[in-house]
């Protein structure tokens, strides 16, 4: 039987439409769009479209978008871009973050801190996605801050209140940046609905490609570059522009925006019904954030008492690819911190997270739990 992906979260195939896209710019229009004559004017010209058609579908201004090389470099230059702008000031800065952030903004956040750059402050988060708003309502009385907050957390799917956040955020006078990779296309996303100042997102998680992402700026947000040596993308993001994962970013995520409403039922009919056959036939097993509001196309089980690792292992052995949380941590030997932030560092379950997408289909959920329950009792039986 064909093998089953049920690991979105972690990477998507580049759609047929995004390859289309792309195209052209791989080979004929290739000028440099910093040029002045008409190779460079073509591909400047795709560039700027490229970047209307991303601020359309998020309801920002052109001037607002910046390409950038991926999620991590995203929530890179808006961290340390913005702390270092911050701290021009004269104060040291409060860096806010939740607990259960992706290790791009986690590990950035650390370092830092560890720098004397910050003053690091990390929000609790609940099993059922509460957020400690009173303690971030205190730092954000103590005088600059920066705050980052994912908006769908990339393991459990849990949705954190972003729009209350950003409301509070907004009225202390401080600055709010949101890792949204996993939210656009999977939960309704409107820049002109929320006031966040930055918002990160990623290419390969909407079937674009990798090494592609965005950094939304909204006007007025101070920002210091990381990286310096030209005057590309208005000297946040120097040098020659990738005008071809431009374009497929651009498409990938307007045909997500465009798509979400039917998808996002789609996705979540799936995952309920996966979720109801794995704990119908495993009782014991939790559902990760069950009482919390979640994006549709994550679902995250922790089975107690069995190997984590080998347990993924006999799934891939089965044709079932899925993870055990982040993709960026894989090989780490640290548990998660987001299973460590939502129920304890002694939780004993063993995590796998099936992260569904376009290509999943009703009938990959009865061979996925078959493949659970095969795998475990190959287990005991060892």
């Amino acid at each position: 039987m064909d093998p089953i992906y049920l690991d979105c979260a972690a990477t998507t195939p580049m759609r047929e439409e995004v390859q289309e896209a792309m195209a052209p710019y791989l080979s004929g229009v290739f000028g440099n769009p910093s040029s002045m004559h008409s190779w460079g004017r073509a591909a400047a010209g795709a560039l700027e479209d490229a970047r209307a058609e991303v601020a359309a579908a998020l309801g920002a201004k052109h001037s607002e978008v910046y390409f950038v090389r991926g999620g991590t470099e995203s929530d890179n230059i808006a961290l340390q871009g913005a702390c270092h702008a911050l701290s021009a000031t004269g104060a040291l800065p409060a860096l806010v973050v939740s607990a259960i952030e992706h290790s791009a903004v986690r590990e950035a956040s650390e370092h830092l801190a560890g720098a004397g750059r910050v003053r690091l402050a990390v929000l609790e988060v609940g099993a059922d996605g509460s957020l400690d708003l009173d303690r971030a309502r205190d730092e954000l009385r103590l005088g600059p801050a920066l705050v980052s907050v994912m908006w769908v957390n990339n393991e459990t799917g849990i949705v954190l209140p972003i729009g209350e956040l950003a409301a509070l955020v907004s009225a202390a006078g401080a600055t709010m940046h949101t890792d949204a990779v996993q939210a656009i296309g999977k939960v309704f996303v409107d820049l002109r609905d929320v006031p966040v100042d930055m918002l990160s997102a990623s290419g390969h998680k909407l079937y674009g490609p990798k090494s592609t992402g965005i950094l939304f700026v909204r006007t007025g947000t101070r920002l210091s570059p990381l990286i310096h040596g030209g005057g590309q993308e208005r000297s946040l993001r120097p040098g020659t522009q990738d005008v071809a994962g431009a374009v497929g970013m651009a498409t990938a995520l307007r045909l997500a925006v465009e798509e979400r409403e039917p998808e996002e039922a789609r996705l979540r009919a799936l995952r309920d019904a996966l979720e109801a056959r794995l704990l119908a036939a495993l009782p014991r097993a939790r559902v990760s954030g069950s009482g919390a509001s979640r994006a549709p196309h994550i679902c995250h089980v922790g089975i107690p008492d069995v190997a984590g690792d080998m347990l993924l292992m006999g799934l891939d052995m089965e044709g079932v690819a899925a993870s055990g949380g982040s993709a960026c941590a894989s090989g780490s030997n640290r548990g998660s911190h987001v299973v460590a932030a939502l129920y304890g560092p002694d939780d004993p379950h063993a995590h796998v997270r099936f992260s569904l997408g376009r290509m999943t289909r009703p009938e990959h959920l009865d061979r996925a739990v078959a493949a659970v329950l095969r795998v475990l009792d190959r287990m005991a039986a060892a």
